[in-house]
């Protein structure tokens, strides 16, 4: 069994997904579970984690009205604003619903110092008695100020997206490894093997180009702390879904069938606390 612990859905608006550029045409239109389930169809997968492209509450209860429609859903990555000095009633009525499982916010997009902030922490500082995870969406840049607040934070859940995006066009190896075994070092925090073919050249990348990313991933966090998640339908921009779950599965093959199982399920289902 797999379980896919990173897809998005969205009904396309061109003015609140302007982040949809030129470069994305084919991302310019609507992605719902049933394109999904096409794009997976007889690859084994039995379940999907949902998670917020949009910073928008809108974005949590539609992810949210997904879920109770759709049980392959198996639980919602929504937004919430961790800065508000509200966030406590909204998360006294959004963990109502037992589909919200974590939170993100879009990191990548803010200047250097965000994760410092102290209204940020005082929001984050929230998540753990409401029982959410927190997913870390950044740039390989930003990796030492994440190890400062996963270390800060060591009861939080934390797992970081697409292996803090290595700007692997470029060949920033070097730069990336040396933030990501700052932020290995937190036994809180998890990574998702998942969003490397779109960090890569999207026409003409091979798994060779990857291959010492995955490598020092798994070298860094072990086997126990890493989720498969395959970024669709963003993936499509430079691989198929069938493509990315290939290359994950390709390089688990020669871990045991139980680190296998780790990576492909139970780590998500423990992690995301999924019935």
């Amino acid at each position: 069994m797999i379980l896919d612990t990173h897809v998005h859905f969205w009904d396309y608006n061109p003015v609140r997904d302007a982040w949809i550029d030129e470069t994305m045409v084919a991302l310019r239109r609507d992605f719902t579970p049933a394109d999904l389930r096409k794009a997976c169809h007889g690859l084994q997968v039995e379940g999907f984690v949902a998670v917020q492209a949009d910073p928008s509450v809108a974005e949590t209860e539609f992810l949210m009205g997904l879920a109770s429609a759709h049980p392959e859903i198996k639980g919602v990555v929504g937004w919430l604003n961790l800065c508000s000095p509200i966030l406590g009633e909204h998360l006294e009525l959004y963990t109502l619903n037992p589909a919200l499982k974590g939170l993100r916010h879009i990191v990548q997009a803010e200047p250097p110092g965000f994760m410092d902030r102290p209204d940020f922490r005082r929001g984050l500082a929230a998540l753990q008695s409401h029982g959410l995870t927190y997913d870390i969406l950044i740039y390989a840049p930003q990796l030492e100020e994440a190890s400062r607040l996963v270390r800060d934070f060591p009861g939080q859940a934390f797992v970081l997206d697409h292996l803090g995006k290595p700007n692997i066009r470029e060949g920033g190896y070097q730069q990336w490894k040396a933030g990501l075994e700052l932020l290995a070092a937190a036994p809180n925090c998890c990574c998702k093997l998942s969003g490397l073919v779109t960090e890569a050249r999207w026409e003409g990348w091979t798994a060779d180009d990857l291959r010492p990313y995955l490598e020092t991933t798994l070298e860094l966090f072990g086997p126990r702390r890493l989720l498969y998640g395959s970024d669709w339908p963003v993936c499509r921009l430079a691989a198929s879904y069938a493509a990315v779950l290939d290359l994950v599965l390709d390089f688990i093959k020669t871990l045991t069938a139980t680190e296998q199982r780790q990576i492909l399920w139970e780590n998500a289902h423990s992690f995301y606390r999924l019935i």
